[in-house]
Formats: structure tokens, sequence, C-alpha cells
């Protein structure tokens, strides 16, 4: 690799780097953190890919308060615990959930069970809490669950949708762990991950309430055509999971706060490209659809930027979507870096990493899966020297593989925060 490529490789991932630190909860979460309540008790209940690193920072705010005022429970993925003293924090599955989950979402519901009027709910809420909080309606199984998270992931359903779905199936999320607190008040603190920062999304809004419907949720199916466990088409027909909705008491005097969003991360970038001397092109922080239809829209834009003579760094978010029609292993951003290095076609001067915040992309749930890929003007040559067609692996879905093959792939482990996706282009002169 030529010193100019190194050069743009180690920009990009400071960049990166910054994106989150920005968005870590160690900087975000302290001036959001409330008093705790004049006689009764503080439950801190966590879930999300930050769930333990927010629970760390929480607890030294907190831990003047005796034994009998703190309680609680955090649970987040594979590999992203923190240590803690007081709340226990779990590792579960994501984004297939798990036992784990399972059992972490049936405490949680018991702690909540358990509260009263005097008493303050903390709730720490970030990305990935819809599969970490597990609690299947009545009559579904943790089988069921994960087959309708196994279809949706497939589909190529944005996260509005799944979560639409996953909320009418649940006793946790769509508002129903406030239902279950009440009357005591509920405080959440979420990291943003979705495109718009909703907070009916987000974690699929266990503590706010829900717009969509069983009809809704009974739409989407429809439209993806997806094959469901027939107990979860009955569910998905019966009143009784329809979600808490909008005026309800339930909600009343209860508070939602983003402490950190995806826009507050690409700023960071920005600043940081821009402090290396590169003219910044912001695309959005919403950037929602196909990922190798976006890389094709990217890729344009950057070789337009290069004919144009401008040093730039073009910057986006939001979460995009992969339709699996092959067999392969890769996430969103691999897909997004083999289609933008496709049609890039090895082209001087434009280099790029796209990955997710959160330190994973796709992969199988483990804490050491790639979180996204550089492309960089020698990859496509680099492919073929070691004998990889980059359009079959694009067909397969198997980003992953193809990245691996040329050591392309960006494995940051994980980062204890989740600001949804970070893709960036750097374009220099030829």
């Amino acid at each position: 690799m030529d010193t100019k490529n190194a050069g743009a490789r180690e920009l990009l991932e400071s960049m990166f780097r910054s994106a989150v630190d920005a968005a870590h909860p160690a900087h975000a979460l302290p001036p959001h953190l409330p008093e705790p309540p004049p006689r009764g008790r503080l439950v801190i209940l966590a879930a999300g890919k930050a769930a333990g690193s927010m629970t760390q920072v929480a607890e030294q705010r907190y831990r003047e308060l005796p034994p009998d005022r703190l309680a609680g429970l955090a649970v987040t993925r594979h590999g992203y615990g923190r240590p803690t003293e007081r709340i226990p924090v779990i590792e579960a599955g994501h984004p297939v959930p798990d036992k784990i989950g399972l059992s972490a979402a049936k405490r949680a519901l018991a702690l909540a069970d358990a509260v009263d009027a005097n008493d303050l709910v903390l709730v720490l809420l970030s990305g990935g809490a819809s599969a970490n909080w597990i609690a299947p309606a009545p009559g579904i199984t943790l089988e069921a669950k994960q087959a309708v998270t196994r279809a949706l992931l497939r589909s190529g359903a944005n996260i509005g949708e799944m979560n639409a779905v996953r909320k009418h199936l649940s006793r946790i999320k769509g508002g129903r762990l406030s239902e279950r607190a009440y009357p005591a008040k509920v405080v959440t603190l979420a990291i943003s991950d979705v495109p718009g920062d909703d907070p009916t999304v987000i974690g699929s809004g266990p503590t706010v309430a829900d717009p969509t419907t069983l009809a809704d949720a009974r739409e989407i199916v429809r439209r993806y055509r997806l094959e469901l466990p027939d107990a979860v088409a009955h569910a998905l027909n019966d009143s009784v999971n329809e979600t808490p909705k909008p005026g309800d008491d339930i909600f009343r005097g209860s508070d939602y706060r983003i402490v950190a969003r995806p826009a507050d991360a690409l700023r960071a970038a920005a600043a940081r490209a821009t402090a290396a001397g590169y003219e910044c092109v912001i695309l959005g922080d919403r950037l929602q659809g196909e990922a190798r239809e976006i890389a094709a829209e990217h890729a344009r834009l950057a070789l337009e930027l290069q004919a144009q003579n401008r040093r730039a760094a073009v910057l986006s978010g939001g979460e995009l979507t992969v339709t699996l029609n092959g067999k392969g292993h890769g996430g969103p951003n691999q897909e997004y870096a083999l289609a933008l290095a496709i049609h890039l076609n090895d082209a001087a001067g434009i280099t790029a990493l796209a990955a997710d915040t959160d330190g994973t992309d796709g992969g199988g749930g483990r804490p050491d899966d790639p979180a996204g890929a550089f492309a960089d003007p020698t990859t496509l040559k680099r492919a073929r020297q070691a004998g990889l067609d980059p359009a079959a692996f694009l067909a397969d879905n198997d980003s992953t593989g193809f990245f691996n093959g040329i050591g392309d792939l960006f494995r940051p482990g994980p980062t204890f925060t989740n600001v949804t996706d970070f893709r960036a282009i750097i374009v220099d002169s030829r």
C-alpha cells in the first residue's frame, strides 16, 4: 500500500474514532442523569449495546446511595459488558435473541412490577435493546421470536418496520415497560441508533407510546412476504397484543431524553476531516435504502467531486439494508464498501471506510465480528491478484468473504456505544 492510501486510511480511522468518542456514555450521559427520588428507590434498567457502559457511568453518579435505595439490571450484547459493582450486567444474544436475554427481560419486568409511586425508574436505552430485552407475548416461544428476527433480517425491512412487528409480539416493547412500572416515574436516557432519532423506534420504544398498530405489523408481514410460525400470525391478530397509545395515563409525568445521536458523531468526524484540510460534504444522518444502491450514488458523487478538483470528505449516517439473496456473510457496511469499490473501479485518489459505530456489522453475534471495511484505489486490483471476483461476492452477499480475502476488514472491537452507521469517503486528486 502506498503512502497516500495509508494516510487516507489513517485519517478515516481517526474520523471513526472521533465519531465514536462523541457518542460514548462517558461523555454524553453524565449531564443528563437525574437526581435520585427524595424518598423512594432508584431502579436502573438498561438494555442495548451501550447498556454496560451507560450503567457503569450511572453507577458512579449514584455510588453514595445506600443499598436499599439502589437496584437494577443491565443486559447488553455478548462481549459488550463492563465492570460494575452494584448493578449486574448480563451479556445476551444479538441480533438474534437467546435464552439469556429472555431471562434478563423477565428479571427487568419483575423489577418494574415491584416499584411504587415513590420510586424512580431510570431506563438507559441504546440500539440492540430490541434483541437484548426479549419477552415474547403470550403463546409465543423464544424459538418463534428467533424465527421472526431472522425473517425480518433477511427481508430488507428497515429498522422502523422491523420494530413495528416486534413491538406487537412483546411484553416489554412498545411502551409496555412503562405500563409495568406505572405509577412510578420513568426517566429514559437514550443513545439513538436510528434515522430521525425517533423514540418509538430506538430499542422498540419500551417506555413511549406506540403509534403503530397490529394492522401495521400485519401489513409489513404481507409486504415482505414473511413466512412466520402460526403462533406469531395468531398473535398479530389478537387485540390483547395491541400496544399502549399516545395519551395513555401510564406515560403521564415520564421523561425521555436523547443523550447522543448520529448527528453528534458526524459532526465530530467532520471536525476531524476539516482539521486535516478537507471540505466536508455531509449527506445527512438519516440515509436509508439498499446498501449497494446507495453505494452506487456515493461513488458517482465522489467521482464528480474529484472531477471538480475538490479535496473533500463525504460523510453520511443512517441505517442501510441488505436484501439477502445469496448465502454469504456480511452486513450493510461491508456490502456498501464492496459495491462502492466496484463502482469506483480503482479510481486513484478515493478511499473509503464504512463501519458500524457499535463495532460490529452483521456477523454471527461475536464481539470480534468486523465492523465494516475499507475500499481504496487498489481494492479491485488486489482482489484480481487473489483470484477473487468482486461481482460474484456481491451477488452472493458475501462481503465479509471478499474483504477478508484481501485483508481489508475493519475490526475495532466493541465500542460500548451505538449511533448507527458511519460512512466516509476521502476524495483527493488523481
